[in-house]
């Protein structure tokens, strides 16, 4: 019989304590313990180049022949597209009042969040896909657990029905991507950076139900010598645009964080998990950037050796002047962040009472306090929350206004997590855009 275990989970460790795992699993592959999937040397050299280490380094491969999906459009594709057609890689419709088209990627636009409740509507809930959505038959879908990790390096395989005769977990969680608010580091700090250009509504909460990644590890027969976690998505594979195929999306996570509050998910607000989202079964990572949330999940690798794939290698480090020459350590927890519920460059009446409403988040705590400005800065004052403080979750909060006179106003918001660290007003630099988490500048008019 299953339950429903709800409870909030404790905090799993700091970023120093990750680097200095990631540090080891870096020594490990000097010494020969550690195998990348489909990194080639140019890659480990920088991964290498990060610590300060160099010497000459051997990788073994290994792959994973996953079941064969049905692509969006084919007979097993059943659902009407017409209206996501900005998105062809996209299932669900995508009605411009809610959603802003971004390459393969749809975007939450934060007004069309207002009055919605604590959890993100699953229709207007953001998609992130590096190919296409695939449409799965969930009664004909499995995960495979393989690999040196497991006992006798034997493999299991779980059905759905499999994962729904286990203990049941139920939990309120966000994904975001590491590189929500990225253009905010051209439109307001000036500064050049690569990749999809979203404001802040590449985020979202739900309610996900599934089972605890752990206890499917232990019944497919973890060893004590298993390091690492590789989930495996069953979306096609990601060629990069000068033509490097670099395989489905698939990141490591360290056996620490999968046996601590990863789910297996298959249900999203109380409904089977629609594909776009990664039904039938997809990997949450409460606190993580999405990209460790794998969707569509097939096969997931249990290692004795520590792994490295294009996903923590190449992307999603942190490169620039103020990082090593190699970049940063892999990115893991998302950072701290608020949005107002509000159309950019927002109308509104001059001298009458307004509700201004929005959403703070973080990856490293709960959020306990937000301030909002309604002159660009110069003074603040407490917003009200109206959600109880959760890690890995998001508060709703609101403050009320009057415009005194018509004009351009700035309106800011600022949150606090209960590690103690407030948003900066700038954020540091990095190429690639990610962790963009500086108090952003939310212009309006009163007329």
């Amino acid at each position: 019989m299953s339950r429903t275990d709800s409870r909030t989970d404790s905090r799993t460790g700091t970023r120093d304590e990750e680097s200095v795992y990631d540090r080891r699993r870096l020594r490990q592959w000097l010494t020969g313990e550690a195998r990348a999937d489909g990194i080639e040397r140019r890659d480990m050299l920088r991964l290498l180049a990060a610590t300060g280490l160099a010497t000459t380094t051997t990788a073994a491969t290994a792959g994973f022949a996953a079941p064969a999906v049905a692509a969006p459009g084919t007979a097993a594709a059943t659902t009407d597209r017409a209206s996501a057609a900005a998105v062809p890689g996209i299932v669900k419709p995508l009605p411009d009042v809610w959603f802003t088209a971004r390459g393969t990627n749809a975007e939450t636009r934060f007004e069309a969040l207002a009055g919605t409740g604590h959890h993100t509507p699953t229709d207007r809930f953001f998609v992130r896909n590096h190919t296409a959505t695939p449409v799965l038959d969930a009664n004909a879908w499995s995960v495979t657990v393989w690999g040196d990790g497991l006992a006798g390096g034997g493999s299991a395989e779980f059905t759905l029905d499999d994962l729904k005769c286990l203990p049941a977990t139920t939990r309120s969680a966000f994904v975001e991507c590491a590189g929500n608010g990225r253009s905010f580091f051209t439109t307001q700090q000036g500064q050049t950076v690569s990749g999809t250009a979203w404001t802040l509504g590449a985020i979202g909460v739900a309610r996900w139900r599934g089972v605890r990644l752990g206890e499917v590890l232990r019944r497919a027969g973890l060893s004590r010598g298993a390091v690492d976690v590789l989930p495996r998505g069953l979306d096609a594979d990601y060629v990069t645009a000068d033509g490097t195929n670099l395989g489905r999306v698939r990141r490591p996570l360290p056996l620490s964080k999968a046996l601590d509050d990863v789910l297996l998910a298959y249900e999203m607000n109380g409904e089977p998990l629609p594909p776009d989202h990664g039904g039938p079964v997809r990997v949450l990572v409460p606190s993580w950037i999405g990209i460790a949330s794998i969707k569509w999940v097939g096969d997931i690798e249990v290692s004795a050796q520590p792994l490295y794939s294009p996903w923590n290698t190449d992307f999603y480090r942190l490169f620039g002047d103020a990082y090593p020459a190699g970049g940063s350590a892999p990115l893991s927890r998302q950072t701290l962040k608020s949005a107002f519920e509000l159309p950019w460059n927002a109308s509104v009446e001059a001298a009458a009472e307004h509700r201004l409403t929005g959403r703070s988040w973080s990856g490293a705590g709960a959020v306990a306090r937000v301030d909002v400005s309604t002159d660009g800065g110069s003074s603040w004052r407490r917003a009200r929350l109206h959600d109880a403080p959760r890690r890995a979750d998001w508060v709703r909060w609101s403050a009320d206004w009057r415009p005194a006179t018509p004009g351009t106003y700035t309106l800011l918001a600022r949150a606090t997590d209960t590690t103690g660290r407030t948003q900066p007003q700038t954020t540091v630099h990095n190429t690639q855009g990610y962790l963009f988490d500086a108090v952003v500048r939310h212009p309006v008019r009163a007329v």
